[in-house]
């Protein structure tokens, strides 16, 4: 098994600073200087493809473009680049998204990944009219999940629950190869839709300890089903060639920052009923003070946006120990995001993933070109069974 990297389209804009958006918290309220055309998307998405990335996640929600559309424009000027698709899914029925999902991987080639947002906020739920309490959301979200998969096995479903109703549901066509399906969510009744319905876990950027506990904790439940997951981290990064760079760079972030705008997103943010906003929001209090959390994850970023707020921090080798770090608690995919996206996807591409290549735990996708995918000849072996848990 090796680490996989993907990278974060940001179809909410761009910019120098931290751009804000999710968790009730507005996109205006941070600085924004690139809008999310589909020229400069594409910049991205090339650049990461280029650099060897797997993926690049795009989220979902009214602060940002429609991820299904968005990528499904980008499909065709990107060759190998899958796209993590994020999408709510109590606001399209089952058997739609079952065959939307089947459509996608079929033109794209099989470069479709699903993330799965239940959706955190209630309000933000109501403006699309879904009016379940979180409990609820996540219950739906199970018995949802439950019959895509059954569709993509080609049965022909009728079924009749709590949330969800249809009647012989099938797909003319299931999907080949069947799109992973990735999620997250750090309140028990998500742990529990982890365990039973999904193929990798995905966990906000904690301290390495805090992630170990949480990797534990699911692979327990979904061990007691007779499941086998693959476990994943939402992070930033700001790196550079030393450590007093990336660290400057970190503190030039907060200089556009102002404090009434950080009092705003975290009353803002404060608010939330999601347990993994909750858990962001401990790791810095709302303050400047201490943000250095662990050594080379910072907290700096959740200060003005909602979701995951740590970056990893550092120069090359500090950013890959603690990539490194992650995977010993049992941590295979990484997905990955900076401001601004362009410029810091060919830092953390050129700087930190040959390092991770030359000690043997990272492979560039296979047409991805040796002579973009890192300095130097290709050198990668088997991942060390160190980091096997």
């Amino acid at each position: 098994m090796a680490l996989t990297f993907h990278w974060f389209l940001p179809t909410q804009g761009d910019s120098r600073g931290i751009v804000g958006g999710g968790h009730g918290v507005a996109v205006d309220s941070a600085w924004r200087t690139r809008e999310p055309s589909t020229e400069y998307l594409a910049q991205v998405a090339r650049a990461a493809e280029q650099l060897g990335f797997e993926g690049a996640l795009t989220p979902t929600g009214a602060w940002c473009e429609d991820a299904w559309i968005t990528t499904a424009m980008l499909v065709g000027i990107t060759e190998r680049l899958k796209f993590l698709v994020a999408f709510r899914p109590g606001l399209l029925s089952p058997t739609l998204a079952a065959q939307m999902a089947s459509t996608y991987q079929r033109l794209s080639r099989g470069r479709l990944l699903l993330n799965v947002v239940t959706g955190g906020e209630s309000a933000e739920q109501r403006t699309h009219g879904d009016f379940l309490s979180k409990d609820e959301r996540y219950a739906r979200t199970d018995e949802f999940l439950s019959v895509v998969n059954r569709l993509w096995d080609g049965e022909t479903v009728t079924h009749d629950g709590e949330h969800l109703r249809v009647e012989r549901a099938a797909l003319a066509r299931t999907p080949a190869p069947r799109p992973p399906v990735y999620f997250g969510g750090s309140s028990p009744a998500a742990l529990e839709v982890a365990a039973k319905r999904v193929d990798t876990y995905l966990t906000w950027g904690e301290p390495p300890g805090a992630v170990a506990d949480k990797v534990d904790r699911v692979r327990a439940l979904a061990t007691r089903r007779g499941r086998a997951l693959e476990y994943g981290i939402r992070l930033h990064v700001i790196t550079r060639d030393t450590s007093e760079d990336a660290w400057r760079a970190a503190d030039r972030l907060l200089e556009h920052l102002d404090p009434g705008t950080v009092a705003a997103v975290q009353a803002g943010l404060g608010r939330s009923e999601s347990e993994g906003q909750r858990r962001m929001l401990d790791l810095h209090g709302g303050t400047r003070d201490g943000l250095e959390i662990y050594p080379n994850l910072w907290a700096g970023v959740g200060l003005a946006r909602g979701g995951a707020g740590t970056a990893l921090v550092g120069s090359h080798t500090e950013v890959a120990d603690r990539i490194e770090e992650y995977a010993r608690a049992g941590i295979s995919e990484f997905v990955m995001s900076g401001y601004p996206h362009l410029e810091e996807a060919y830092w953390f591409g050129e700087g930190v993933l040959p390092i991770l290549r030359d000690r043997g735990v990272w492979e560039p996708p296979g047409d991805t070109p040796a002579s973009v995918a890192g300095a130097g000849g290709f050198q990668g072996g088997a991942f060390t069974a160190a980091y096997a848990r």
